[in-house]
């Protein structure tokens, strides 16, 4: 056991609010985007298909440009790429939403501009996760991984409620005009973050793909990275593709459609448990606890499978679920940042944003096939036994439980 610092403490550091600010109105926004563009899109059109094209653009300039995005976050002040990437996000969002407010939009111009939004989301996830260690002494890191991920968590609750609320009043071309003035808003207050400088400005420049492969040579010379984020990978695609696809499957024939989202509301409410869990852990192998709570996904899954129309079990099971997904996270990001050289760290983030990137989508579209194959609750019980293995798999690997937790104690050990 180790001493830790109080819960709050980074919050005395004006660089960590601001960065926290500007994150928290971010996710605000962008938790109403979803909502918005799926009701502007069909009232537009009508068609699921011009949907799906539209959000699979974004999604691919994100898979596409966030390696690039982790290198050029590696090698300008990162609060500079966020600012540029806020304001990029916010530009072509105001753009999309006067073309809904007008009725002028097209499905071309909308997949262009949503290319356009996913090339910022590619060079903002990077740098804001390498940027958070800058704006913090190293004892109080731990904690503020926990506050971020505490206000990210409650900025996506209050924007999912938010964004329905909105849309339903004045209609999905002003949902997404607030969703481009919370892009502003984080753009301003990220130009306000003054962090500590990690690049060194007077170092020649060098060629992307060259800078690419040193975060690749990182990334690679730490087993437990490799084991965490390729256990991710299988993670990711399994429980994503049985929760939001089969999940409201299996919800239409049982506890119906509010009921659903209120299990997702206790998963997004467990996340913030997790994260306040986790900021006041001490232990030595935090990385190793981090991934064995993850073991808490499993009852949701098997739930769906085994007793769908008991909603208070579901709700329960998504709190667990949720709760192992927000210590995880907290660990997993205070370990990166006590093992990867600062300078290297935003590429090696792009590499796990990179997996989860291609894991997600895929697991979704397997999803579907894979239950009119075998059959959903079959399709469910295997996915609740993969992700039980795979978290089984982490424990044991012998890399994550040699990797300590390096707390600094004091600010003079900096």
């Amino acid at each position: 056991m180790i001493d830790a610092p109080g819960s709050l403490t980074p919050l005395r550091y004006a660089p960590f609010r601001w960065l926290v600010a500007g994150r928290t109105v971010s996710v605000f926004g962008s938790s109403i985007a979803p909502i918005a563009l799926g009701f502007a899109v069909l009232d537009l059109t009508g068609s699921v298909s011009d949907l799906g094209v539209i959000v699979g653009a974004r999604a691919l300039a994100t898979l596409v440009f966030v390696l690039a995005g982790g290198v050029i976050a590696d090698r300008i002040p990162r609060q500079l790429a966020m600012v540029t990437a806020g304001t990029l996000a916010a530009v072509t969002q105001a753009v999309v939403a006067a073309l809904i407010i007008t009725g002028t939009g097209t499905v071309p111009l909308l997949v262009a501009l949503a290319f356009a939004n996913g090339m910022a989301g590619a060079l903002a996830i990077p740098a804001a996760a390498a940027l958070l260690p800058q704006t913090v002494p190293p004892p109080v890191r731990q904690q503020a991984n926990g506050i971020s991920r505490l206000s990210f968590t409650s900025g996506m609750v209050g924007g999912s409620a938010a964004g329905g609320v909105l849309v339903a009043l004045a209609g999905p071309g002003w949902g997404l005009a607030v969703n481009a003035a919370t892009f502003a808003a984080a753009a301003v207050c990220f130009s306000l973050v003054r962090p500590a400088a990690t690049q060194d400005a007077n170092a020649p420049g060098r060629r992307v793909l060259r800078e690419m492969r040193e975060g690749w040579t990182e990334f690679v010379s730490h087993s437990w990275l490799v084991g965490v984020v390729g256990a991710s990978v299988v993670i990711n695609a399994v429980f994503y593709g049985a929760l939001m696809v089969l999940g409201p499957a299996v919800a239409d024939q049982t506890i119906g459609r509010s009921a659903w989202g209120l299990v997702l509301a206790a998963w997004a409410a467990g996340m913030a448990v997790g994260a306040v869990i986790a900021m006041r852990l001490r232990v030595r192998r935090l990385l190793l606890a981090g991934v064995a709570g993850m073991v808490l996904i499993v009852p949701l899954i098997l739930s769906l499978a085994l007793v769908p129309q008991v909603l208070t079990l579901l709700v329960a099971a998504a709190l667990l679920a949720g709760t192992g997904f927000g210590q995880f996270g907290v660990a997993w990001e205070t370990t990166m940042q006590e093992n990867i050289p600062s300078d290297k760290l935003a590429r090696v983030y792009s590499y796990d944003l990179l997996g989860s990137l291609v894991a997600m989508p895929a697991g979704q579209v397997a999803a579907g096939p894979v239950a009119e194959s075998v059959g959903t609750r079959t399709a469910l019980l295997c996915a609740a036994g993969i992700l039980a293995l795979t978290v089984g798999a982490m424990v044991a690997h012998t890399g994550i439980r040699r990797v300590e937790h390096r707390p600094v104690t004091s600010p003079a050990d900096e």
